[in-house]
């Protein structure tokens, strides 16, 4: 049988293979930025498969998000930038520093204190980098290029790391009232209250919002998430895995709706609020449904 760095190198020639001339056409063409997209599905493809605990397809799945790191590296190589070896060096030496309590003397106990001790070493090498003498932001480096609840999660745990944090998970259930109220407030200034789209495209005859208004409300509603990332946070939960649970959860359920409306003889166009409002209450009770 091949050893596990047999497999890796087997991989890592393969993927120097397709890119050399006389290999696939597709991945010759490809560079840095027409892979991004790529790596971001593959990414995304693997959350699922670990959502569904469907453990054959999340084996498939990281073997293609792997792909993305040998695509990268082979085509660092070819520039001259870097190899997969170093890429693999810099990992080791990576685990291995930020872990001084495995791999040193430095005593850490608890995940809270492995993951203060995480911050601080990453902060020493940004600072020996940067040859900058001068205290770095705890939120430097926290990209604005992620999704938004996980660029609102990153943040709120750096800040949590060196104490802004609130002292119990009441006053969170506080803050979300107050921002709850505040958004209600803003509501007030609408020329007339709101009143749900209806039928047809989404959104369509949705009412008209003075700009500064609909600043105001926007500036109120993501107060709102950000004060849920927290309390996911607080929790440890996810809070990316549960919406994605939750949009599963949707989905399930409406489809079924769906389906017993056709089974009735009709469709979701034409179905009463009260008859969707039945089905879905039903869907909620079935167990299978979510």
């Amino acid at each position: 049988m091949p050893s596990t760095g047999e497999r890796f190198e087997r991989a890592v020639q393969i993927m120097a293979r397709l890119r050399a001339p006389g290999g696939c056409p597709w991945d010759r063409e490809q560079t840095f930025d027409t892979i991004k997209p790529f790596t971001l599905e593959e990414t995304y493809e693997v959350l699922e498969a670990i959502d569904k605990r469907d453990w054959d397809e999340l084996t498939g799945e990281l073997g293609d998000l792997l792909l993305q790191v040998l695509f990268y590296a082979e085509m660092a190589r070819e520039t001259g930038y870097f190899s997969i070896d170093e890429v693999l060096d810099r990992l080791s030496n990576k685990l291995v520093s930020r872990h001084p309590h495995v791999f040193g003397d430095v005593e850490a106990n608890t995940s809270g204190e492995v993951l203060k001790n995480w911050e601080a070493i990453k902060a020493q090498e940004k600072k020996k980098k940067n040859g900058d003498e001068k205290d770095e932001s705890v939120l430097a480096g926290v990209s604005s290029k992620v999704p938004s609840l996980l660029e609102a999660l990153k943040l709120s745990s750096r800040a949590a790391h060196v104490g802004f944090e609130w002292p119990t998970i009441e006053g969170l259930f506080e803050k979300l009232e107050e921002e709850t109220h505040e958004l209600k407030q803003e509501l007030k200034e609408l020329p007339s209250p709101p009143v749900a789209p209806g039928r047809g495209v989404a959104n369509s005859g949705h009412q008209e919002v003075p700009e500064d208004l609909r600043d105001r409300l926007e500036d109120e509603i993501g107060d709102l998430f950000f004060v849920l990332v927290n309390i996911a946070r607080y929790l440890s939960i996810d809070p990316e895995s549960a919406l994605r649970k939750t949009n599963r959860k949707f989905k399930r359920r409406f489809q079924w709706v769906e389906q017993q409306l056709r089974e009735r003889g009709t469709t979701i166009h034409s179905a009463t609020l009260e008859d969707m409002e039945e089905l879905w209450q039903a869907a909620k009770r079935e167990r299978d449904i979510g």
